[in-house]
């Protein structure tokens, strides 16, 4: 959806329940977007075949910082509905967008110029559904300001990466390309004082099928166990 006017020639907020990984940061210190490839609006990416699902439209351009953090450190990426709104009364995600919420690193040469699209990336966190408290990864979310923290491996090597955040809407999922993704990457340069080792890879797109039971599904019903899309979560050797 294009941003648009009202009358007067204000520009109107982005669409509503729609949103974007924006801000990010390490322990105690806040990068804001310093580093994010910033997508143009809050709309979705709906085709798992399109270059768009790496680092969402225009992503395959990099920005001119770089997150500095090192092997084994603490990692946040924060959601919010529109560009720089960090308030934690609004939603991260709203308008029953349920869905899984993944984050995927990559290592590349140079993350301000790598594309994200010719990437191998491995999975290094996940949350999708818990079916005891029925809880999906997009309500963590909600109930934290927007941000997932998860854990840069410790055992990776020294280098720069790409990490891409990503959160699933699959409230009208029930039918082919009825899912939504909304996902920004962030360039990353992590310090090891060992030689480390990188786990295998997968592509994006390449990963994701339309088909998948985690991105073709009626959440609505009874769907029994959620499967999240993609690889399993890296070994936990290698964190």
């Amino acid at each position: 959806m294009k941003s648009v006017f009202v009358a007067a020639g204000v520009l109107a907020p982005l669409a509503a329940a729609h949103s974007i990984f924006q801000q990010a940061g390490s322990g105690s210190i806040d990068f804001g977007t310093s580093c994010t490839r910033m997508p143009p609006n809050n709309s979705p990416v709906t085709s798992v075949g399109s270059s768009d699902l790496a680092c969402n439209v225009g992503g395959s351009r990099g920005v001119a910082g770089l997150c500095e953090v090192s092997a084994g450190d603490s990692f946040f990426v924060e959601m919010h509905a529109q560009p720089n709104d960090r308030s934690c009364a609004n939603e991260a995600i709203g308008g029953n967008h349920f869905g899984p919420v993944i984050v995927y690193m990559a290592k590349v040469n140079d993350a301000k110029t790598a594309d994200g699209a010719s990437a191998s990336w491995f999975k290094v966190d996940e949350f999708g559904y818990d079916a005891g408290s029925k809880t999906w990864g997009t309500d963590t979310l909600n109930k934290n300001c927007g941000k997932r923290t998860f854990k840069i491996p410790s055992k990776i090597p020294a280098g720069d990466y790409l990490v891409r955040a990503e959160a699933i809407a699959l409230h009208t999922a029930g039918s082919s390309g009825g899912a939504q993704f909304y996902m920004s990457c962030y360039q990353v340069r992590v310090a090891n004082s060992g030689s480390g080792q990188l786990p295998a890879g997968v592509r994006l797109p390449g990963a994701y099928s339309a088909s998948d039971p985690g991105i073709l599904i009626n959440i609505w019903g009874d769907f029994g166990t959620y499967k999240v899309p993609g690889p399993a979560v890296i070994d936990q050797s290698y964190f």
